[in-house]
């Protein structure tokens, strides 16, 4: 089992075709706070990442996952990130639109992932479809904000990470809006979001 790579929540380990996800103690936690939180988001993790499979939605499948060592084992997704992709100037319009069907389809089944960039999306090597992964501080709501600041979350990523493509989120938005019915409203309150976030970045 190799360490992959570690955050702020968690390492992640690959045993062959699995991934374990565990997430560690935070020393500035108080100790009961502290295991009662990293129980909280392994199961609701788990649990989003479930209706996602019975959904068929392209997301890692679970295994198996245990209160006791707070991880989640569950598929490796082969294939390439997008982050990646898109650096390389491959068809970024069609990724970008097939990320915002996605994205669009999980919001209409109220379900916010909470982390979007292209770190966290993966063209899979074999079907070669854009998958999506790192479900840690997904969450399930259907409260309009809360699917705009999704959408406002990954304009900013896009913006950082490929400020070369300035017309990606746009393209993001088109599939957005091929997927989402209810598309409308949220964009209206995105630009209410964005409205704001120039604001706190002037004071």
């Amino acid at each position: 089992m190799d360490l992959i790579s570690q955050g702020a929540e968690a390492k992640i380990f690959r045993n062959n075709n699995e991934i374990i996800k565990e997430r560690f103690s935070k020393e500035y936690r108080l100790p009961h706070l502290d295991e009662s939180l990293r129980k909280f988001r392994t199961r609701r993790e788990a649990k989003v990442l479930r209706k996602l499979a019975d959904m068929q939605f392209p997301a890692p499948k679970v295994h198996s996952f245990s209160d006791k060592r707070m991880s989640i084992v569950m598929d490796f997704v082969p294939g390439e990130k997008l982050k990646d992709l898109l650096k390389a100037g491959d068809e970024y319009q069609k990724l970008a639109r097939e990320m915002g069907e996605r994205i669009g389809f999980l919001h209409t089944k109220d379900i916010v992932h909470g982390d979007l960039t292209t770190s966290n999306m993966i063209m899979h090597k074999e079907n070669k479809t854009v998958h999506l992964i790192d479900f840690g501080l997904s969450s399930f709501s259907d409260k309009v904000e809360d699917k705009a600041v999704d959408l406002f979350l990954l304009e900013r990523s896009l913006a950082s990470t490929h400020y070369e493509l300035p017309t990606l989120f746009d393209d993001v938005i088109a599939g957005y809006k091929n997927s989402n019915p209810s598309f409308a409203d949220i964009l209206e309150r995105l630009v209410a979001v964005q409205k704001r976030g120039r604001n706190k970045n002037r004071d």
